[in-house]
């Protein structure tokens, strides 16, 4: 006999249907064709569970957002997350690349049409736009980490083969060993550069265009973004 479901686990249920539906309609109908009402119908709960669990119709927008991105109902920001951390782990520099375009196309699979609503909305809406400049601002932090742990693996590589040629030829090279901390990237890229660039490649907006618009695949567009990146960045 199955045991009765504790108070707990279903109001858990109940708080999942409720941003189940919400994503499903926003998704469908927009920030404005989305109604709390429509929510709560959807969702088989009242109007007012809706607005006790989430507070506004905003907030509900933000968890599910912030559920779409993560992939699940855990806190856990997205450097703790292991993806993340394997990605900052990955000693070569086109791996790392290769790892966060395959982390990215997993997020963006899930996230990129909540990402979508809040964009289009942001232009009309005042919560909406606060709301996709946090976003903004959270996707270049998590990029500047990358690139960061980028900058500094492709000096570690630099100095190994500066190393090894002066080892073969008994005298370094004309140039020397980078004197940045950073590290040698393509036309002379620093860290916050570099993360202007993920940011940009692996961004909701370039992957809507060419996986929604254009009808690539994902994992097309995940071999593009990660071969792209390494072109430009790795010498």
């Amino acid at each position: 006999m199955t045991a009765p479901l504790t108070r707990a686990e279903k109001t858990r249920r109940t708080r999942r249907r409720m941003l189940d539906a919400a994503a499903r309609l926003f998704v469908e109908r927009g920030w404005t064709g989305a109604t709390v009402e429509d929510i709560a119908r959807a969702a088989e709960v009242g109007v007012q569970t809706v607005y006790f669990t989430f507070g506004t119709k905003r907030a509900l927008l933000g968890e599910v957002l912030d559920t779409a991105i993560a992939g699940d109902a855990d806190p856990a920001a997205t450097l703790d997350r292991p993806w993340a951390r394997e990605v900052v782990a990955e000693p070569d520099p086109a791996a790392q690349l290769a790892r966060q375009a395959a982390g990215a196309r997993r997020v963006l699979e899930r996230a990129a049409p909540v990402l979508e609503v809040v964009r289009t909305a942001a232009t009309a809406e005042p919560e909406l736009a606060a709301l996709w400049r946090t976003n903004l601002e959270q996707r270049h932090t998590v990029q500047l980490h990358f690139a960061h742990a980028l900058t500094a693996k492709a000096a570690e590589t630099a100095l190994t083969a500066e190393t090894a040629k002066t080892a073969e030829t008994g005298k370094p090279s004309e140039t020397g060993a980078p004197d940045e901390p950073g590290g040698p990237l393509r036309d002379g890229h620093d860290a916050r550069s570099a993360a202007d660039i993920m940011f940009t490649v692996l961004g909701p907006e370039t992957y809507g265009l060419l996986v929604t618009t254009q009808g690539w695949s994902p994992d097309r567009w995940e071999r593009w973004a990660a071969d792209l990146l390494t072109r430009q960045l790795l010498p």
